[in-house]
């Protein structure tokens, strides 16, 4: 039996996997909200409490953070996790910690191709590295390393790395951040869920245009990104479908930004709860004219397969077939 996880800062999923003939089958799965809890050994403890979990073989969880020697601090959740106090509680030594676009990144050699959307048809077909970007609470970034036989992942903390304007539109919203993060404006703070609403809120104090009627009054814990997205795809409101219409533009320049960095001839893999959400925009040439933009190498990036996974549990799988691999 393997136990997974994919801990994040809103949510935390736990699943249990038996192994049938060299073959994962999930048996039990459960969500629990991350800041409901102090600990992820107090989520486990729940999650044995719901399931009367067996003993298990090997667990692997991913995790969005960097891990440092066995170690992680979340970025967005004050926990401390640690592959020794996990080793402890559940009572086995072959427990491992990956970041969870590493994890989201082994999951996708395990997807069918029904569970991705193309955005670039005349992609070629290659072996060679991978990358794999995901907006989402925040921004994720990973690789997958081809060494000509098998793929191994590479996690990053490259979505906080600056936020660079490719347009005159941009160079005023950089300009505009810094006010509000005078210390540094990272590519998260755009790409990622609260980033939707930052540039619908850049878009508004530009004078775009004016604010729709179902954007003035927001309930209180309402999510004010779903909002901006939810009223431009079924308003047609000028003002949000510009904000989606930058975001999906300025993901697309990022995710070049890591296909030139990791030499991604074997494709670009577009994770994260975002993207789902938001196809029609994506699919139109908003991301590709800002994926492949890039002067001398737009050929090459024009070239390769862009695809968005509709699977929302991919980090979980990658986390589980990474443990059952190094069983």
């Amino acid at each position: 039996m393997i136990l997974a996880g994919d801990i994040g800062g809103t949510k935390t999923n736990l699943a249990l996997f038996e192994i049938q003939e060299d073959t994962l089958v999930m048996q039990v799965q459960q969500q629990f909200a991350s800041r409901e809890f102090s600990s992820l050994t107090e989520v486990i403890m729940a999650f044995e409490k719901q399931t009367s979990m067996a003993q298990v073989n090997a667990a692997c969880f991913g995790i969005a953070g960097p891990i440092i020697d066995g170690r992680c601090r979340t970025t967005n959740l004050p926990w401390d996790i640690s592959t020794v106090d996990l080793q402890k509680h559940l009572h086995i030594d072959k427990v491992r910690l990956m970041n969870d676009l590493e994890a989201t990144a082994y999951g996708m050699l395990y997807l069918p191709e029904n569970e991705f959307v193309d955005l670039n048809p005349t992609g070629r077909i290659l072996d060679g590295n991978r990358a794999i970007i995901a907006a989402g609470t925040g921004l994720g970034e990973a690789m997958l390393y081809y060494d000509g036989t098998d793929y191994h992942p590479i996690g990053s903390e490259g979505g906080h790395s600056d936020f660079a304007p490719v347009t005159r539109q941009q160079d005023e919203l950089l300009k505009w951040m810094r006010n509000r993060y005078p210390g540094h404006v990272s590519y998260e703070r755009i790409l990622s869920g609260p980033g939707i609403y930052t540039l619908y809120e850049f878009l508004y104090e530009s004078g775009f245009a004016a604010q729709p009627v179902s954007m003035m009054h927001i309930p209180e814990g309402k999510d004010r990104s779903a909002m901006v997205s939810e009223c431009a795809l079924t308003e047609r409101d000028p003002l949000c479908l510009e904000a989606l219409r930058m975001f999906a533009e300025i993901y697309g320049a990022e995710a070049g930004n890591l296909a030139l960095k990791s030499m991604s001839l074997g494709g670009v893999y577009i994770g994260g709860g975002i993207a789902p959400k938001i196809l029609e925009v994506l699919t139109n040439n908003h991301f590709m004219n800002g994926f492949a933009s890039k002067g001398r190498f737009e050929e090459m990036l024009r070239g390769m397969q862009v695809k968005i996974s509709l699977n929302t549990e991919t980090a979980l799988l990658g986390a589980a077939h990474f443990a059952l691999d190094r069983l």
